[in-house]
């Protein structure tokens, strides 16, 4: 069995377990409990990825991979899987589609880890408010090109995606981003009924 460092609040382990979903590999994959923090390093991470971060997976030959990205296409061609385009523009746009989901989740953790991780004294609104203006480009950006994606899990740039809007569902629920972005309200709303979306919501 593969082996993944997880927690369930984590978008970036969810996209992988999203992805392994859509490819069957689930049961192949053993769930190890972590606690990764941003300054609380834990070590039993660091054992497969250095970094202590998740996800963070070992495969059975003992290779250890991270971050997301690495684990995601290794998943896809272990699979032999068609979640990731192996040329041509539908390569780069999906690349980018997943870019732009994972960069909406950085930018929302660093704004998170403004608050929940630093003292009080040291935090710095204006250090999150940049943040949360990156997460409004970036919705503003997938509410322009929301009506070419697809509504089903079929490759990693929409994954990406839809792990990220349900980052802030989870997170920040006081953004209302649904209000000023109908489309991919409308869009989400589909793509998250999905079993493999369903079945990996945090918590």
């Amino acid at each position: 069995m593969m082996r993944l460092f997880y927690a369930t609040t984590s978008a970036y382990v969810r996209k992988v377990m999203v992805t392994a979903h859509c490819l069957g590999l689930t049961h192949e994959i053993e769930l190890l409990d972590s606690a990764a923090h941003p300054i609380e390093r834990d070590e039993r991470i660091a054992t497969f990825n250095p970094l202590a971060k998740v996800p963070a997976l070992r495969t059975e030959e003992g290779l250890c991979l991270y971050d997301s990205r690495v684990i995601c296409e290794y998943l896809i061609t272990r699979a032999q899987g068609d979640l990731l385009p192996s040329h041509g523009d539908t390569r780069w746009i999906t690349l980018s589609r997943q870019a732009l989901g994972d960069g909406l989740v950085d930018a929302a953790l660093l704004a998170r880890y403004e608050f929940s991780a630093r003292p009080a004294e040291k935090q710095w609104q204006g250090w999150a408010d940049g943040q949360l203006k990156k997460v409004s480009a970036a919705l503003a950006e997938i509410e322009r090109h929301v009506s070419g994606f697809s509504t089903q899990p079929d490759n990693l740039g929409v994954i990406a995606i839809g792990c990220a809007l349900g980052y802030l569902d989870f997170r920040f629920a006081d953004l209302n981003w649904r209000t000023n972005h109908p489309l991919t309200a409308a869009w989400f709303a589909l793509f998250d009924a999905h079993p493999a979306m369903a079945s990996t919501r945090p918590h």
